[in-house]
């Protein structure tokens, strides 16, 4: 074989492994743009966008200053029914909530909107009708303030009867179980309400 020959062959050679390398450098991307082509991809796609928009509007100054601390204030307040109504004399200051026994500080995070909008951002990226949509959140945002309020109750009483178990009941066993709690929620929503056929 002469000298042309060669590095012809030796050319198409390199081409075709770097077009190997290519083609496999970019198999990631196809499937990652084949997943997000199917329904679940497009659910997941929507659902990111949405829960990091929802997010980012909850860390607002303006809404934080005029909303959130307002709600956080009102779920103290809801908790101090519920404790006066087991002769505890609770009062609220903002988002303290205080009886002779005990005080805590209601912060966000421990308000349930995370675990809401969680549960509100997968409603809205189901493809489901917005009569079911609507419905869905507004239950599950009574579903979830319930469970907060007792979550908020609960760990009252923690603090009163074992404050040392206070920090790991409230950062480990309550964070993680209302999230829970809004994720099972969620799924409930899609399998009862969501996909079910009208009569």
């Amino acid at each position: 074989m002469s000298q042309r020959g060669v590095t012809l062959a030796c050319r198409r050679s390199i081409c075709g492994v770097d077009g190997a390398v290519a083609d496999g450098n970019n198999r990631p991307v196809q499937k990652v743009k084949a997943f997000l082509a199917t329904p679940a991809g497009r659910f997941l796609l929507r659902y990111v966008i949405i829960l990091v928009v929802g997010f980012a509007v909850l860390a607002a100054e303006p809404v934080n200053e005029h909303v959130v601390k307002k709600y956080t204030t009102f779920v103290a307040h809801e908790a101090r029914i519920v404790l006066n109504a087991f002769g505890e004399g609770a009062t609220v200051v903002g988002q303290t909530l205080r009886s002779p026994r005990f005080a805590v500080v209601i912060y966000n995070g421990c308000n349930g909107l995370e675990a809401m909008l969680i549960f509100v951002c997968g409603v809205l990226a189901f493809p489901a009708p917005w009569r079911r949509k609507l419905l869905g959140i507004a239950l599950g945002f009574l579903a979830i303030q319930a469970v907060n309020i007792v979550r908020v109750v609960s760990l009252f009483y923690v603090g009163v009867l074992k404050p040392e178990w206070f920090s790991t009941a409230h950062v480990f066993v309550w964070q993680s179980a209302i999230i829970l709690f809004a994720v099972l929620l969620w799924v409930l929503w899609v399998q009862r309400y969501a996909m079910a056929r009208d009569a």
